[in-house]
């Protein structure tokens, strides 16, 4: 009997058997990732993968809960405006309290160079505030005063060269510092201290030094530009920002930053989406320009400070990402994935066309993403101040914070600096009334 079973038990072993062994292959790769469909469906994973998934959600800890105390430094020229439209999207989705400028109009900054003063921002009968999201020089004694010793900190910084390039471009640099070549980076990395004098820009209605090629970054988060060859004073103050800060986003590493700041704020994974066009690239002719070796070592004792600050910053982030153990480069994986679907769905979008659903991960809650949230995460970052701002009423026309890049323009033209665009445009509209009144009378 067993002998004329035999040969049917075999041949049941070998069909069954390889049918078994990939059944587990393919359980075991379903709950790495989610299995998403083709890009023609609107929603992702099948119905074993969503049930899998919400097993995998059920199971993790529910310890934490979301900060929703944070402030943003907005960091000049380091795809700090990708960082906001995040920021400002979170505060919209969960409708904080936003500490912000009075005037709707102009560039929305909060305060540069300077702390700001009383008149500037929007006050909330309790004067309690959840976030800040503008554009502000780190100052760590007012923040203190104004938000509670919980709150978040974090900005974005990037590597120095790239910034310098940048930098270089968007403030007219070259033209202060009066380089006529055509690539004004490699010449002045030839022998930055030659330009020392002409590269600092002095800000006369607040008493305050800048230098748009030496420690741009650092200055944003509280450093002074006189202070540029005091490394010890450098590596002081940084070790005192690492210490203040939760975390520090890498333009570099953009991606690993937002999925570690998910996790420390305990936020989900649609808050930290964005829109992978970029926001505010600009073209110019040496923006692609590798600098040589020398010019490197140059730039790196020219900038130290930002040097150090990146390094620093660059360190504890891969430390940080190392405690979080493998699990973290699963979620990376996966985030990046989420993103560039979202991110496409958003820009192929007609009208009418289904929401998409991102079903429910280890990492994240099912969500919808509708024309609503397209809009919020495709958005330049100025006009989301609308929705934060709602109905608040506008305040002192014309006395938004004037940007450094249009003070820089009158440094350029050896005209006066000014803290509000009102008070240059009277200057401007006075120096050409002048110049008419010389003309009509030949003076």
């Amino acid at each position: 009997m067993f002998k004329k079973l035999l040969p049917t038990l075999v041949v049941s072993l070998l069909v069954l058997g390889p049918i078994f062994y990939f059944s587990q292959i393919s359980d075991r790769l379903r709950t790495s990732l989610p299995i998403f469909h083709s890009l023609n469906s609107r929603e992702w994973g099948t119905n074993e993968t969503i049930q899998e998934n919400k097993q995998a959600t059920e199971a993790l800890p529910t310890a934490c809960s979301p900060r929703k105390k944070f402030v943003f430094i907005k960091t000049h020229k380091t795809g700090s405006c990708t960082a906001a439209v995040i920021v400002r999207r979170y505060a919209i989705y969960h409708n904080l309290t936003v500490l912000y400028p009075a005037v709707a109009s102009g560039p929305n900054m909060l305060a540069w160079p300077f702390q700001p003063a009383e008149e500037d921002y929007i006050h909330t009968p309790d004067e309690q505030y959840d976030a800040i999201v503008n554009h502000m020089r780190y100052n760590k004694i007012w923040l203190r005063s104004k938000f509670p010793a919980d709150t978040a900190y974090f900005s974005i910084i990037r590597e120095p060269t790239g910034h310098l390039k940048t930098a270089m471009n968007y403030y007219s640099l070259p033209k202060l510092m009066k380089i006529k070549s055509k690539n004004p980076v490699q010449t002045f990395l030839q022998d930055p201290w030659k330009y020392k004098d002409l590269s600092e820009a002095y800000f006369d209605f607040c008493n305050m030094t800048w230098d748009g090629t030496r420690n741009h970054q650092a200055f944003d988060l509280g450093y002074p530009t006189k202070a540029a060859d005091d490394m010890e004073r450098a590596r002081k103050y940084i070790g005192e920002l690492e210490a203040d800060f939760t975390t520090m986003l890498i333009l570099e590493h953009l991606d690993e930053s937002l999925v570690l700041l998910r996790r420390l704020m305990c936020w989900e994974v649609r808050d930290v989406l964005y829109d992978v066009a970029p926001k505010n690239s600009r073209n110019y002719s040496y923006k692609k320009y590798v600098p040589t070796a020398e010019e490197l070592a140059n730039l790196r004792r020219w900038k130290a400070v930002d040097y150090l600050l990146y390094d620093t910053f660059n360190a504890s982030l891969w430390r940080k990402i190392a405690a979080q153990g493998p699990d973290f480069y699963n979620e990376l994986r996966y985030f990046k994935e989420v993103n560039k679907r979202v991110s496409t769905y958003c820009h192929d979008r007609k009208k009418g066309e289904p929401n998409l659903t991102v079903v429910a991960s280890k990492w994240n809650s099912e969500f919808q993403v509708d024309s609503y949230i397209c809009m919020l995460i495709k958005s330049p970052v100025s006009p989301l101040m609308k929705y934060i701002r709602k109905d608040t009423p506008d305040g002192r026309k014309g006395y938004d914070i004037l940007p450094p890049r249009s003070n820089m323009k009158a440094i350029i033209q050896g005209q006066p600096t000014f803290k509000y665009t009102i008070e240059r445009k009277k200057y401007l509209e006075s120096k050409a009334h002048r110049k008419r009144k010389r003309k009509r009378t030949g003076i």
